[in-house]
C-alpha cells in the first residue's frame, strides 16, 4: 500500500502531513471540498507527522528563494529524510510546486505528485494550518507571512543602483518638457522685445542666444563700439555682430521705459537660466544611458533611446518588446485607426527621429525602419541581461546598420551577422576585463581610503582613551591627598591628648605607686574624653589653619603643658575633661607633697 504525504511550506517552517486512509475516488468528490472547509472533517483526513520551524527570518529568507528556484535546502532534505519511510517506493509525496516536486524526485528518489487530490489537500491545510501545529496562532502566521514576503520581494528587485532606468524615463520627459517651455519662452521674449528691437529677430535665429542679446543690449540706443566685442562674443560671429551695431542705429522700434526694460532682462534671464539647465541635464542623461543602455544610446542615440525606455516604461519591458513592436512603438493612435479604417499601417514611431531614416531614400525607408527596429530588439536585450555593460554590441550593430543602408543605396553585400556577432564577443570579452580591473582598482583605493579612515579614527580614540586615563589618575591622586592629610591633622588633633596619656607613665616611672596609681586614673578620664571625642570627630571639619598645627606639634616637645593645650585643637566636652583630670592631678600633688 502506497503512503500518500503531503508537504508544505510555510513562512514559519515546514510542515510534514500524512493522509489517512481515504480512498483517492472520495477525495475528488465535491464532498470533499466541504470536508476540507470543515476543521473537525478535515482532521478525520489528515495528521500532522513533523514540523520543522524556521530558526530566523534569514533562514526563512533562504529557504524561500531555494524553494522558488526549484532546489532542495539542507533543512528540507534533513525533514524528509528523518520523518518519510525508508522504503521510498511505498511513498508517494505531495507538493504544491512542480520544480521543487522533481529535485525531491531527483536528488532523493522519493515520487512526487502535484494536482488533482494535493492540490485540494494543500488549501484546506493552508486554511487551517495555524490549528494544526501547536502553539501557533492565526496573527503570529499572518506576521510571518507579511515579514517573510516583504523580504522576498526585496530580495527579487535589488538591483545596481547605477544601473536604474527610472531616472532616465523623469529626465527624458523633463527634457521634452523643457524644450516646450523655453520655445514657449523664447517667442514670448521675441516678441516683447521686437516691439523696442524689431530688427534683432531678423539676424538672430536661436532662441538662446537671441535671449542673452537682449539681456546684454537692453536700451539700443546705449550700444555703441565699445559692446561689439561682447557682441562678437555672444554670436560667435563677426558679421553678426557689426549687423546688429549698425541696425541698432537705424532701427524703427519703439522707445521702452526703464521698468520695461527690466521686466524684459528678468525674465530674458530666465530663459538663459532654463537654457542651460536643459544643457546639463542633457549631459546628465547622456551619462546615464553610458551606463544603463550603452549599447542602445550607441546605436540609435542617447535621446531616441531614453524615449524608447520611457514609451515601454523600463528597460526590462523594452527588451520583452517583439522588433515589430518596437518599430511601431509611439505611433499606436495610427496604427489602430489604420486597423479600425483598413488603411495602411505606419511604418516607424519614435526610431523615425533616428538619423538612418532621413538618410534613407522615400522607397526604402520602411526597409531600414523594420531593420533598425531589429537591431534596436537585440540592443535592449544585451544592455538588459548583460552583466557587465558594453557599448561594443551598440557599435557593431550601427556599423550593421550603415552597411544595410549602403546596400539599399549602392548594392554592396553587408557583412553576415554571425561574423560581425563573433568580433563583437571578442572585443566586448576584453572591454568587460578592462572594465573589471578599472573597477577593481577603484575597490581597492576605496579600501585603502577605508582603512586610512578607520585608523585615523583608532587613534583619536587610543588618544581619547589615553587622556581619559591621565585625567581619572589625577582625579584619584587628589583624594589620595585628602586622605594623608586627614591622618596627619587626626594624630596632630589626637596627639594633644595620646602625648599626654603615653607620656605621664614615662614621666612618673621615678614617683610613688601612688603616683602611678593616680597616672592609670588619669588615663581611664582619657580614654572617656577619646571615646567621646570620637563620637564628635565627624561633626568636626578636619581641616587646620598651619598656626595650629604648629601649636599642635610644640607639646611633643614640652609634654609638660600638652594638657593645658589640649582645649586648642579638642571640643568643648574633651575640655571639660582635660580640665577635671588637671584639676585632680594637681590637688594629689599637693598631698603628696604635704605627706613628704
Amino acid at each position: 500500500m502506497v503512503l500518500l504525504h503531503v508537504l508544505f511550506e510555510h513562512a514559519v517552517g515546514y510542515a510534514l502531513l500524512a493522509l489517512k486512509e481515504v480512498e483517492e475516488i472520495s477525495l475528488l468528490l465535491p464532498q470533499v471540498e466541504e470536508c476540507v472547509l470543515n476543521l473537525g472533517k478535515f482532521h478525520n483526513i489528515v495528521r500532522l507527522v513533523a514540523f520543522c520551524p524556521f530558526s530566523s527570518s534569514q533562514v526563512a529568507l533562504e529557504n524561500a528563494n531555494a524553494v522558488s528556484e526549484g532546489v532542495v535546502h539542507e533543512d528540507l532534505r534533513l525533514l524528509l529524510e528523518t520523518h518519510l519511510p525508508t522504503k521510498k517506493k511505498k511513498v508517494l509525496l505531495g507538493v504544491g510546486d512542480p520544480k521543487i516536486g522533481a529535485a525531491i524526485q531527483e536528488e532523493l528518489g522519493y515520487n512526487c505528485q502535484t494536482g488533482g487530490v494535493i492540490a485540494e489537500i494543500l488549501r484546506g491545510v493552508r486554511l487551517h494550518f495555524h490549528n494544526l501545529v501547536k502553539g501557533l496562532t492565526d496573527l503570529s502566521a499572518c506576521k510571518a507571512q507579511l515579514g517573510l514576503g516583504h523580504s522576498y520581494s526585496r530580495a527579487k528587485v535589488k538591483f545596481n543602483v547605477n544601473r536604474v532606468d527610472n531616472m532616465i524615463i523623469q529626465s527624458i520627459s523633463l527634457l521634452d518638457q523643457l524644450d516646450k517651455d523655453i520655445n514657449t519662452f523664447s517667442m514670448r521674449v521675441r516678441e516683447w522685445y521686437g516691439y523696442h528691437f524689431p530688427e534683432l529677430v531678423k539676424i538672430i535665429n536661436d532662441n538662446a542666444t537671441y535671449c542673452r542679446l537682449a539681456q546684454f543690449i537692453g536700451n539700443r540706443r546705449e550700444l555703441n563700439e565699445e559692446k561689439l566685442e561682447k557682441l562678437e562674443e555672444l554670436t560667435m560671429d563677426a558679421a553678426k555682430a557689426k549687423a546688429i551695431l549698425d541696425a541698432s542705429r537705424s532701427s524703427m522700434g519703439m522707445d521702452i521705459s526703464a521698468i520695461d526694460l527690466i521686466n524684459i532682462e528678468s525674465f530674458s534671464s530666465r530663459v538663459v537660466s532654463l537654457s542651460e539647465y536643459r544643457q546639463s541635464l542633457h549631459t546628465y542623461l547622456r551619462s546615464k544611458m553610458s551606463q544603463v543602455a550603452p549599447s542602445l544610446s550607441a546605436l540609435i542615440g542617447e535621446a531616441v533611446g531614453a524615449r524608447l525606455i520611457a514609451h515601454a516604461g523600463s528597460l526590462t519591458n523594452l527588451a520583452k518588446y517583439p522588433a515589430s513592436t518596437v518599430q511601431i512603438l509611439g505611433a499606436e493612435k495610427a496604427l489602430f485607426r489604420a486597423l479600425k479604417t483598413r488603411g495602411n499601417t505606419p511604418k516607424y514611431g519614435l526610431i523615425f527621429h533616428s538619423t538612418f531614416i532621413g538618410r534613407a531614400a522615400a522607397k526604402n525607408k520602411g526597409r531600414i525602419s523594420r531593420y533598425l527596429a531589429n537591431k534596436c530588439s537585440i540592443a535592449s536585450r544585451i544592455d538588459c541581461f548583460s552583466e557587465v555593460p558594453t557599448s561594443v554590441f551598440g557599435e557593431k550593430l550601427r556599423e550593421q546598420v550603415e552597411e544595410r543602408l549602403s546596400f539599399y543605396e549602392t548594392g554592396e553585400i553587408p557583412r553576415k551577422n554571425l561574423d560581425v556577432m563573433k568580433e563583437a564577443m571578442v572585443q566586448a570579452e576584453e572591454a568587460a576585463a578592462e572594465i573589471t580591473r578599472k573597477l577593481e582598482k577603484q575597490e581597492k583605493k576605496r579600501l585603502k581610503k577605508e582603512k586610512k579612515r578607520l585608523a585615523a579614527i583608532a587613534l583619536a580614540s587610543s588618544e581619547n582613551s589615553s587622556s581619559t586615563p591621565e585625567e581619572c589618575e589625577e582625579t584619584s591622586e587628589r583624594p589620595k591627598k585628602k586622605k594623608k592629610q586627614k591622618p596627619q591633622e587626626a594624630p596632630q588633633e589626637n596627639g594633644m591628648e595620646d602625648p599626654s596619656v603615653s607620656s605621664k607613665p614615662k614621666k612618673k616611672k621615678s614617683f610613688s605607686k601612688e603616683e602611678l596609681v593616680s597616672s592609670d586614673l588619669e588615663e581611664t578620664a582619657g580614654s572617656g574624653s577619646l571615646t567621646r571625642r570620637k563620637k564628635s570627630f565627624p561633626k568636626e571639619e578636619p581641616d587646620c589653619d598651619p598656626e595650629e598645627s604648629g601649636n599642635k606639634r610644640v607639646p611633643k616637645k614640652k609634654r609638660k603643658f600638652s594638657s593645658k593645650e589640649e582645649p586648642l585643637s579638642s571640643g568643648p566636652e574633651e575640655a571639660a575633661a582635660s580640665k577635671s583630670s588637671s584639676s585632680k592631678k594637681k590637688k594629689k600633688l599637693r598631698k603628696l607633697s604635704q605627706e613628704n
